[in-house]
């Protein structure tokens, strides 16, 4: 562990572990719940970590029974500062449009990203990543921070909404 080195004495750094072992699993549960993401919730987790070392000194005078409760509300607080970040990293500027294909199916390829993007968000995104960018569902789910299988079902149903909205537009016929 990198962290240890910024402890100073051998006893801090005993007592650190010690702490560590108890907590390690439950911080990371936590961060879980929130994030949804095992990177997301190891960097949270990390970072408690951190936070938890630059203040060893005042962290080693709280009781054992209290501790628990400290160390919960430093990954809990962590680990909702990345899922802001995360929100409101925008993947797709409004003005982000998609490379024109060298053909006559350049008109219908542009309504085509028109229609995804004036699609739900909860869709939006999801199609975009999959049908634009040609991401798979797993890297969708790692980006976006969600369950492969959630995003399988948004792939789906996105899909079949973009279907019906094509057939009213006279683009799609079966």
């Amino acid at each position: 562990m990198l962290l240890l080195t910024m402890l100073e004495n051998e006893e801090d750094k005993r007592k650190f572990l010690i702490v560590h072992r108890a907590y390690e699993n439950k911080l990371y549960r936590i961060a879980m719940c929130i994030l949804h993401s095992h990177a997301l919730a190891e960097d949270a987790v990390q970072q408690s970590w951190l936070q938890v070392i630059q203040h060893f000194e005042k962290i080693q005078q709280l009781p054992w029974d209290t501790l628990e409760g400290y160390l919960v509300v430093i990954v809990k607080n962590a680990s909702r500062t990345l899922l802001k970040k995360e929100k409101h990293a925008d993947p797709f500027p409004e003005n982000w449009d998609v490379p024109a294909p060298q053909s006559a199916e350049t008109d219908e390829t542009k309504r085509l990203v028109e229609i995804i993007r004036a699609m739900p968000e909860k869709y939006r995104e999801i199609l975009e990543l999959r049908f634009v960018l040609e991401y798979s569902q797993q890297e969708i789910a790692q980006r976006t921070g969600m369950n492969p299988s959630t995003v399988s079902t948004r792939i789906s149903r996105g899909r079949q909404l973009l279907i019906q909205t094509l057939r009213a537009e006279g683009y799609y016929n079966e």
